[in-house]
């Protein structure tokens, strides 16, 4: 019996960024699993920082967190949600991880003397990254790799050279090159254009990388004579010249992608014959997205809401919760600052709900601490995470409980009372990449709680970034109010979860539950959010369902997003 060999498909782009290789890599990734086969995937970032974990989310846009503790690109949030499956850290592979590596190999003198080179040194370490999750799971049927940047970024260079090396070393069957590019709308023509696609395969061709499926991003379907414009001087057939359009929701493309063949001709060539994808579900979701009967509107009160990227995944579970409650959620993104400048009820006086987010820094954690006073006493729905959880304690802190000058030690380090404290293990680090409290930990809930009742178990897992946590010097000084610890580490040395009682929903935790939020099972936490929202909306507009218009953007996706 002839060995198995994992099969590779590498993803690549051009012209512009941000044409959605990661939601495209993801939905063909979904597509090949629905059709019973065991995929992985991988996302190659060529900046050389090590992790996006010291980048400022105005460079990266959110840093998404594995349970293992990794700190990764976004793109992996989208293949945790369409594969339904967790990464880990051999999933992101990045230049400075790459360079850090050989560099340290280099110092032990472990390459005999030799001249350190991209050619042979780095280009093999890439491709021993590319190999290791085919390694470890020998079962694993297809990799998906998806090269960040643009072809024609020099920073991406090793790596297209690398997957060019892997594709001579492997048989004809086991790789795929697929090629995303733009095929832009111009409105005073009247026309598509493809020049830019030819241009992009030029320059792919020119390194000795031939795609042999193409995706053209476009806000207008294809037409035959274009596709065959394409592939004549693409040097691809026509047929495997598929449209990436715009679409209403990002879960509407891998229903695109099959409707039109994609899937079917990735199989063909790589030698596979499949049955066809039970892709129902999927289907279920994208209706649902599509058809709500009722509308909530919930304010995200942060410091980077001019950039929607550094709430992607907050953004997503607000997708999974409203289709779950069988409504639209309309984001209102309010900026902390502005509310300290000008008030809460000036931006959050019509609102179903408010969101603080995690963040870092002192910007505007004024304006989150009034935002959340103002919903406190008004009984709106309230969630917090991360940061938003620890601005809670300090609003109680300050407005209930008579410490006017409670602060967290994050911000203030002479604060005399400070409710949020840095962790007896942070004390003393300088570093700042990967030092922080980071992935997967174990908490136990109180079980007369609204955590529990949503989680419907005390024992859960969540996803952590960051340092400070609540002050246990005050534990008992919140004893005797409506604020209680509900959710506790096992050991019972963390809090968790925070929740207000005599309120209709006020939770608050230390964790980032949106990181495990996916497509067809919305975080508990998240949905009964929306489902508190609703209640509010109803019991506020009196018995009347408050109805759905196309006055606001769905929460997240708008048709320039995918």
């Amino acid at each position: 019996m002839s060995e198995k060999r994992t099969k590779y498909i590498f993803v690549t782009g051009g012209v512009v960024s941000a044409l959605g290789k990661g939601i495209a890599s993801s939905s063909l990734g979904l597509l090949l699993k629905k059709r019973g086969l065991k995929v992985n995937m991988i996302k190659c970032d060529p900046y050389i920082n090590v992790d996006p974990g010291t980048m400022n989310p105005f460079q990266h846009g959110e840093v998404f967190v594995l349970d293992d503790g990794s700190e990764t690109d976004l793109d992996l949030g989208h293949y945790e949600r369409f594969l339904d499956q967790n990464m880990s850290r051999e999933n992101n592979v990045t230049t400075g991880q790459i360079y850090n590596t050989v560099i340290t190999r280099e110092r032990r003198g472990d390459y005999l003397g030799a001249t350190v080179q991209v050619i042979p040194h780095i280009t093999e370490e890439i491709k021993a990254c590319l190999r290791k999750p085919a390694l470890s799971n020998p079962d694993t049927d297809v990799i998906i790799v998806e090269i960040g940047g643009t072809v024609g970024d020099i920073e991406s260079q090793p790596f297209l050279e690398a997957i060019r090396q892997m594709a001579l070393e492997s048989e004809p069957e086991d790789t795929l090159f697929i090629h995303l590019t733009l095929v832009p709308y111009i409105g005073t023509a009247g026309e598509l254009k493809t020049k830019p696609t030819q241009h992009s395969v030029k320059a792919l061709r020119e390194i000795g990388i031939q795609p042999k499926i193409l995706l053209c991003r476009t806000a207008k379907d294809l037409s035959e004579s274009i596709r065959k414009k394409i592939g004549l001087f693409c040097n691809v057939a026509s047929k495997y010249v598929f449209p990436a359009i715009d679409v209403e929701t990002i879960y509407e493309v891998p229903l695109r992608f099959h409707q039109d063949g994609l899937d079917d001709a990735v199989c063909k060539h790589l030698g596979l014959e499949l049955g066809e994808p039970d892709l129902s579900d999927w289907e279920n979701l994208v209706s649902r997205f599509k058809n709500p009967n009722q509308r909530v509107k919930i304010a995200i009160c942060g410091k980077y809401v001019n950039l929607k990227d550094a709430y992607k995944s907050i953004i997503e579970a607000f997708i999974h919760a409203g289709i779950e409650n069988d409504a639209r959620v309309d984001l209102i993104w309010v900026s902390s600052e502005d509310i300290k400048q000008y008030g809460a009820d000036k931006f959050l006086s019509d609102i179903d709900g408010l969101l603080i987010p995690g963040g870092f820094g002192e910007r505007g954690v004024e304006g989150k601490i009034e935002a959340i006073r103002y919903v406190r006493e008004k009984n709106i729905p309230f969630f917090g995470i991360c940061l938003g959880m620890q601005c809670a304690v300090i609003e109680f802190a300050r407005n209930i409980c008579g410490l006017e000058d409670a602060h967290s030690y994050e911000f203030y380090a002479d604060t005399k009372k400070p409710v949020i404290h840095l962790m007896a293990d942070q004390e003393g680090i300088t570093n700042l990449g990967g030092t922080m409290r980071l992935g997967a930990y174990p908490a136990v809930l109180d079980e007369d709680s609204k955590s529990y009742a949503a989680y419907k178990t005390n024992g859960i897992s969540e996803r952590h970034r960051h340092r400070y946590e609540f002050n246990n010097t005050y534990r008992e000084m919140y004893a005797d109010t409506s604020l209680k610890l509900i959710g506790m580490s096992p050991d019972g040395r963390l809090v968790e979860i925070i929740e207000v009682v005599d309120h209709p929903w006020f939770v608050g935790v230390q964790f980032h539950p949106e990181l495990k939020s996916r497509p067809t099972k919305a975080h508990p936490l998240f949905r009964e959010f929306i489902t508190a929202a609703v209640a509010y909306t109803v019991k506020k507009n009196g018995s009347e369902v408050t109805s759905v218009s196309d006055e606001l953007e769905p929460a997240g996706h708008t048709r320039e997003q995918y």
